[in-house]
């Protein structure tokens, strides 16, 4: 993508992470522009990579509009995602460079400011540095293929809604996830990868559930 169509992509990207887009409401390319305060030239490319990431579909007139996810979505989801992300991990421990390696610490560094940065943790940077570590690994596996089905199942709109539900218990445990995976990879171990990569995910998904189970049954969320 161009710079501008970069720009118009992270824009339209939080502005449905944030809700300002809600869920079922169909958006014209016009109100995109607008909201980037931008042409539709680069608003369109924007909008073809989020669709290619499932963030927004288009209806069968075209339409843009931002998906609805069942809870049956969601819980299809996390399986699907934790089976991709854990064969992706064991490809990278195999295949990964020393320079990718670095990045990864990189991106580690990146969410510990994030967690204990003052005066709280900032969860759209805990998101940030998760989704760089994670595209580090996509890329290191060396599988477009694996990509393209990556970019299908692992929802955004999910990741970021179940790091909003994250304590601040829950986002160290995540990171000390990162931070075990690093180990494997620079050991090349290619079970001890994708094992942790698998509970990574399925810890998510607990944690997710969780939360929602409290939500439809009524009780305090933030109990």
């Amino acid at each position: 993508m161009s710079k501008s169509s970069e720009q118009a992509y992270q824009s339209i990207r939080l502005g449905i992470l944030s809700g300002h887009f809600p869920a079922g409401q169909f958006v014209p390319e016009d109100e995109f522009a607008q909201y980037c305060g931008m042409s539709r030239t680069p608003v369109r490319e924007a909008i073809a990579q989020l669709v290619s990431e499932t963030l927004l579909q288009r209806s069968d007139t075209n339409r843009v509009f931002v998906p609805v996810w069942s809870d049956d979505n969601d819980d299809e989801l996390f399986t699907l995602r934790a089976y991709l992300e854990s064969h992706c991990a064991k490809r990278a421990a195999r295949l990964i460079t020393q320079e990718q390696i670095d990045e990864l610490k990189e991106h580690y560094a990146f969410i510990e400011q994030a967690i204990h940065g003052k005066p709280r943790a900032s969860v759209s940077d805990f998101v940030e540095g998760n989704r760089r570590f994670h595209r580090v690994l996509m890329v290191a596996a060396q599988s477009e293929r694996l990509n393209q089905l990556m970019r299908l199942i692992v929802s955004q709109i999910v990741v970021h809604r179940t790091a909003e539900r994250y304590s601040a218990m829950d986002m160290v445990r995540s990171q000390a996830d990162h931070r075990d995976l690093i180990s494997a990879l620079e050991m090349r171990d290619v079970e001890w990868a994708g094992s942790i990569v698998d509970n990574h995910i399925r810890r998510a998904a607990s944690t997710y559930r969780q939360y929602r189970d409290k939500v439809n049954g009524g009780g305090d969320p933030a109990g």
